[in-house]
């Protein structure tokens, strides 16, 4: 039903252009029931997926922290909040801060997050298909279906199910 990891690259890879096409017409002329669509999608793909056995998005990608994820976990790390920053991040070409490495420093051998009650929106949030709006997010839409199956077959099902409309 999903994709392996190593299998996805290769599919989305092969799909890039007609994906990059759908989402820029979707961002066009999004469907008016669009939110409700892509949150029923979410939730049938995730109720069959377990993050646990890929934890793709964690060993190849870094999320951005905000101001409130470094507060929340360097408190939950007892450290300040400033050497949770000196420690695990840096700031990348766009001035967001970032991960100083990759795969993920609290990812362990088993894909469970060892701070993933205090994780970063952008993890919590991931792979962002759920959101309202998600016509808006194309760009992030195009790299997250690179890197997770559920994504990548959330936005195959949007595409099938669109063209039943």
């Amino acid at each position: 039903m999903f994709p392996s990891p190593e299998k996805l690259f290769t599919l989305a890879k092969n799909k890039r252009k007609e994906t990059q096409k759908f989402l820029k017409q979707l961002r066009k002329k999004p469907p008016k029931q669009l939110d409700n669509i892509m949150m029923d999608l979410h939730r049938e793909a995730f109720a069959s997926f377990d993050c646990l056995t890929c934890a793709n998005c964690c060993k190849t990608t870094g999320p951005l922290f905000t101001d409130q994820d470094i507060n929340r976990i360097s408190k939950h790390l007892k450290m300040s909040a400033r050497d949770f920053e000196d420690t695990y991040l840096k700031v990348d070409e766009d001035g967001d801060k970032v991960l100083q490495q990759v795969p993920c420093t609290f990812l362990g051998a088993d894909n469970y997050c060892s701070i993933y009650d205090v994780r970063p929106k952008a993890c919590r949030e991931y792979p962002h298909t759920d959101r309202k709006k998600f016509y808006q997010i194309n760009s992030l839409t195009l790299q997250n279906v690179e890197i997770c199956p559920a994504g990548y077959v959330i936005v195959e099902r949007l595409k099938e199910k669109l063209l039943q409309l």
